[in-house]
């Protein structure tokens, strides 16, 4: 069990986006929209907001110079976030996959059994993931989604093939979600669920690797 939420963190790491800051006002066809993802705009105030409520929190941290020193890319991070949960919901809605509020509350609690308390737990979560505790519950659904998806497909995120099963499910919903981004942010790859030039480490491991290629090999 320790192995799957390994994993599915792992995957959801490919919301923190390495790459440089760019402001964002809007473009000819969507003004003031950081992105269209099936047809719904995400405006840049949206993005500036969520990377606000982080900065706040970080500010008000112990640790403020080293957390803001290393989210250098936050409102980048951010947009990439808001996209990949889009295309999440896509997959699950596709296979059948639903998140209730209770399923989140308990893997919420087992977070703050881990971590030792809730102050803890928000700490971990805004140093490792750039989330703020009114963010908390947002990212915990996907770490919820993510497993459940895979379980869909008949799959096991913790195997090299679930991931790239699950891989393929995200890219085919990203596809169909037509997503197009103001190009002050970059460009979004359906195929490497990638925002500009960042490629999330399972991302890199899932489309290099030759398929029947053994784990461990």
């Amino acid at each position: 069990m320790h192995r799957r939420r390994r994993t599915a963190l792992s995957v959801l790491a490919a919301t923190l986006v390495a790459a440089p800051l760019l402001s964002a006002c809007g473009n000819q066809a969507h003004p003031g929209a950081a992105a269209v993802v099936g047809g719904e705009r995400i405006e840049v105030s949206a993005v500036q907001a969520r990377a606000a409520q982080v900065r706040s929190a970080q500010e008000s941290s112990p640790q403020a110079a080293e957390l803001v020193n290393k989210s250098g890319q936050l409102s980048r991070a951010k947009l990439h976030g808001l996209i990949f949960g889009k295309v999440l919901d896509r997959a699950a809605e596709d296979a059948g996959v639903t998140v209730t509020r209770k399923e989140i509350q308990e893997m919420r609690k087992a977070g703050l059994a881990q971590q030792g308390g809730e102050k803890q737990f928000e700490a971990m979560m805004l140093q490792q993931r750039w989330v703020a505790p009114d963010q908390i519950d947002a990212d915990i659904r996907q770490e919820v989604q993510l497993p459940k998806l895979a379980r869909a497909l008949g799959v096991d995120l913790g195997t090299p093939a679930g991931q790239q099963a699950v891989g393929e499910a995200l890219a085919k919903a990203s596809k169909a979600l037509d997503i197009d981004v103001n190009p002050r942010f970059g460009t979004w790859n359906d195929q490497k669920m990638q925002l500009g030039d960042y490629r999330a480490p399972w991302i890199t491991q899932r489309t290099e690797a030759a398929p029947e290629q053994p784990a461990g090999a």
